[in-house]
């Protein structure tokens, strides 16, 4: 691959996140002339459209591929070292591209939250990409690198205060502003909608360890309905990505070794307060969970304005559990609103880390947490405006 044109081609930079992708790389890497990363879409003239309104460089290359054009997708991952790509849902989009990439040998960054596509993938082409030298990284926005990096975070400080990794972790939600992304709804929409017509991937679905195979481990709180947890005093609601994330989490795991042990119990949950009032909000998550995917959900390509985006933010606690009730606490926090503001940030870091920080990561279909672990935290602390603390 040393003689790719390109170390990133932004795929999907015309549509609403590709575009923050690509202003981001033009804003946060301008004047390095040792990062050469292209834009690709479909029509050439919107890309140099949107080249022009982020304030890319006029000479940033445009590369014409379209998901229905075989050809095309196997001329741009020819040229690069690696791809992201923001073109969801990834089970209509998705597959013609990760199959080129690993044919190819070419890095791959996606936001996918997916889990049914994810597992049909790692299936289908994880020993290919072992062969190839591709490293496939799915997950890389707020689904779920917060939430993978911070059980990887709290379970470093469990080591360090109990001599051990925890057995249980929590991922509690304690703030979150932003808006749910077009791309999030529209995948969530399609994972049902395939449910609906094969119902032999119900049971995958509701598998915590769906995109762990070959693995199975203990018996997860089913996080589907509100209570009160009398260690953090607050009443706890379902959280709609604990779908994706806990699956990542798992794979994370089983991915490095397994240093949380095999029986590892995590879960996920929205911190709704205490009190009634806790209670009366607990109630309220669980009625929006059900609107954010139905019919008056954002569309593909829409969302947030620049003002919404950088008012967002997020808030994630962690409790690392030792057996005899001792808690490691961590939060995980965000400077931007989550789907977009946030995840733009992370999926590019993402890739310039796994370039040029973590070049020794093996081939193979990975969680972006277990491939770069603390290299991937220093950089998205330092470039993305995430903050990993231990708290008292």
């Amino acid at each position: 691959m040393s003689s790719s044109k390109f170390d990133i081609v932004v795929y999907g930079a015309t549509g609403f996140t590709g575009q923050l992708v690509a202003e981001y790389l033009a804003a946060h890497y301008k004047g390095d002339s040792s990062l050469k990363w292209a834009m690709a879409g479909r029509s050439k003239d919107k890309l140099a459209t949107v080249r022009d309104a982020i304030g890319a460089p006029s000479d940033t290359p445009l590369i014409v591929a379209d998901a229905a054009d075989l050809a095309s997708l196997k001329a741009m991952v020819g040229q690069t070292k690696s791809v992201i790509t923001t073109v969801g849902p990834y089970q209509f989009y998705g597959n013609e591209l990760l199959a080129a990439c690993v044919e190819s040998g070419t890095d791959y960054f996606d936001l996918c939250g997916e889990p049914l596509w994810m597992r049909e993938m790692i299936d289908k082409h994880e020993a290919a990409a072992k062969a190839s030298g591709a490293r496939i990284v799915f997950s890389c926005g707020f689904d779920s690198v917060p939430f993978e990096l911070g059980a990887f975070f709290v379970q470093e400080e469990a080591k360090r205060a109990f001599g051990a990794p925890a057995s249980r972790v929590k991922g509690r939600v304690r703030d979150m502003r932003g808006t749910l992304s077009g791309g999030t709804a529209a995948s969530a929409k399609a994972t049902f909608e395939a449910v609906a017509k094969d119902l032999s991937l119900v049971a995958t679905l509701k598998d915590p360890f769906a995109l762990t195979p070959g693995f199975k481990g203990p018996k997860q709180p089913p996080g589907s309905k509100p209570s009160y947890e009398e260690d953090l005093k607050s009443w706890i609601a379902p959280f709609m990505m604990a779908l994706i994330n806990t699956r990542n989490v798992h794979r994370s795991n089983m991915l490095m070794g397994f240093p949380y042990g095999k029986e590892f119990v995590y879960d996920e949950m929205v911190l709704t307060g205490a009190g009634e009032k806790g209670e009366a909000n607990a109630k309220l998550v669980m009625a929006a969970n059900t609107e954010k995917t139905g019919p008056g959900a954002p569309k593909p390509g829409e969302g947030p304005s620049k003002e919404e985006r950088e008012n967002g933010l997020y808030d994630l606690l962690y409790v690392a559990i030792a057996p005899d009730g001792r808690q490691v606490r961590a939060a995980v926090k965000g400077d931007r609103d989550p789907g977009y503001g946030s995840t733009s940030k992370m999926i590019s870091e993402c890739a310039i880390c796994l370039l040029r920080d973590a070049p020794d990561v093996p081939a193979g279909i990975w969680t972006p947490g277990a491939a770069m672990q603390h290299r991937l935290i220093k950089r998205l602390e330092d470039h993305a405006g995430l903050t990993f603390d231990v708290e008292k």
